[in-house]
C-alpha cells in the first residue's frame, strides 16, 4: 500500500522529472539532439519514461487518498462546528475543498468570513484597537498580556463567536454588535447574519508572504492562535510556503506561546493537507494539539504518522 511519506517524495520527484521535461523539450536543446550520440537519446528517453511513470503515479496517489477519505474522516466531527476565516491570498479552491470535507466528517460550517488586506497589514492600529475595545461582549475580559492587534482581535472574536465544552458564546446582540462593528470599520467582510457561534475555528491562508509583506504573517498567525484558544480548538492552514520564514505559519511554529494554542498544515493546496486538516480538528476537539505537512517545523506529515527519527 502507498504510505503518505511515498506520497510526498513522489510529489517532489515528479516536479523535479517534469522541469527536466520542460528543459529538455525547449528550443536550445531540441536544436542540438542531432548532435546526441545515441546513447545520449536513450538517457533523455529514459528520463521522460520515467517522468511519465512519476506523474502517473502522483496521479494514483491522489486517487487513492480521494477514495478513502470518506473512511478516514467518517464522523470525525460529528457534533462539531466550525468558523472559516479567510485571509486575502486564501485560495477559494482550497476554502471550498475544505468545506466540503468538513460536511463530509459529519461537521457543520458555522459560517466564513474574510480578512481584509487593511486588516492583515494593520494599517489602521488605532482604529482596531478602539473598534475592539468597544465591542467587548457584556460581562468578558480580553486577556491583558494581549497587546498586539492581531492577538487581541483573535481573543476578541474567540469570545464572541466560540464555545468551549459546557461553555455558551456572546449573546446574539454582542455578537451581531462586534461584527457589524469589524465590518463598517472595513476589518471583516461577511454578510449580515451569516456567522453562528462555532466550537472550532479553521484559518486558511494562502503560501509563502512576499518580501514586502511586512508583519502579515506575525498578525495572522498570533490572530490565529488567540481565538482558538478561546474555543475547542482551531487549525491554521496554507499552500507551500505557509511555513517558511515570516508566513503565518512559521510564525506559529517558530513561537512556543503559539505552536502550542493551534493545529497547523502546510500543504493544504494538496489533498492529503486537507485531509488532513479535517483530522488535525478533530484532534483539536480531542485536546490534541499538532504541527503536520512537510514544510518547516511540520513534525509529521499527517495525524497518526510515525515521526522521523
Amino acid at each position: 500500500m502507498i504510505s503518505l511519506r511515498q506520497h510526498a517524495v513522489s510529489l517532489i520527484a515528479v516536479f523535479l522529472a517534469l522541469t527536466l521535461g520542460l528543459f529538455l523539450g525547449s528550443g536550445f536543446i531540441g536544436d542540438r539532439m542531432n548532435a546526441l550520440t545515441g546513447t545520449d537519446r536513450d538517457k533523455i528517453g529514459n528520463l521522460q519514461d520515467e517522468r511519465d511513470a512519476l506523474s502517473t503515479r502522483v496521479g494514483n496517489d491522489d486517487a487513492f487518498i480521494k477514495a478513502v477519505s470518506g473512511r478516514l474522516t467518517d464522523r470525525v466531527l460529528v457534533g462539531r462546528s466550525v468558523l472559516v476565516i479567510t485571509t486575502p491570498d486564501a485560495a477559494d479552491t482550497d476554502v471550498e475543498a475544505l468545506k466540503g470535507l468538513i460536511n463530509d466528517a459529519g461537521g457543520t460550517v458555522s459560517g466564513q468570513m474574510a480578512m481584509t488586506t487593511a486588516l492583515v497589514r494593520d494599517e489602521q492600529a488605532a482604529k482596531l484597537r478602539t473598534v475592539v475595545d468597544q465591542a467587548i461582549p457584556t460581562g468578558a475580559q480580553l486577556r491583558a498580556e494581549y497587546t498586539d492587534s492581531g492577538s487581541r482581535l483573535g481573543d476578541l472574536l474567540g469570545v464572541t463567536l466560540l464555545m468551549r465544552q459546557g461553555g455558551k458564546p456572546a449573546s446574539d446582540g454582542d455578537r451581531s454588535t462586534a461584527l457589524q462593528a469589524l465590518r463598517e470599520g472595513g476589518f471583516l467582510d461577511l454578510a449580515a447574519g451569516s456567522v453562528k457561534p462555532a466550537d472550532l475555528v479553521l484559518v486558511v491562508t494562502g503560501g509563502q508572504m512576499a518580501a514586502d509583506s511586512g508583519a502579515q504573517g506575525q498578525f495572522v498567525g498570533r490572530f490565529a492562535a488567540a481565538m482558538s484558544a478561546r474555543g475547542t480548538g482551531g487549525a491554521l492552514v496554507g499552500r507551500a510556503g505557509s511555513a517558511d520564514g515570516g508566513s503565518p505559519i512559521g510564525v506559529v511554529r517558530s513561537d512556543p506561546s503559539l505552536n502550542n494554542a493551534v493545529s497547523t498544515v502546510d500543504d493544504v493546496d494538496q489533498q492529503i493537507g486537507r485531509l488532513t486538516t479535517v483530522l488535525a480538528l478533530g484532534e483539536e476537539s480531542a485536546g490534541r494539539t499538532g504541527a503536520y505537512g512537510t514544510g518547516p517545523g511540520a513534525t509529521v506529515i499527517t495525524v497518526g504518522a510515525v515521526p522521523e527519527k
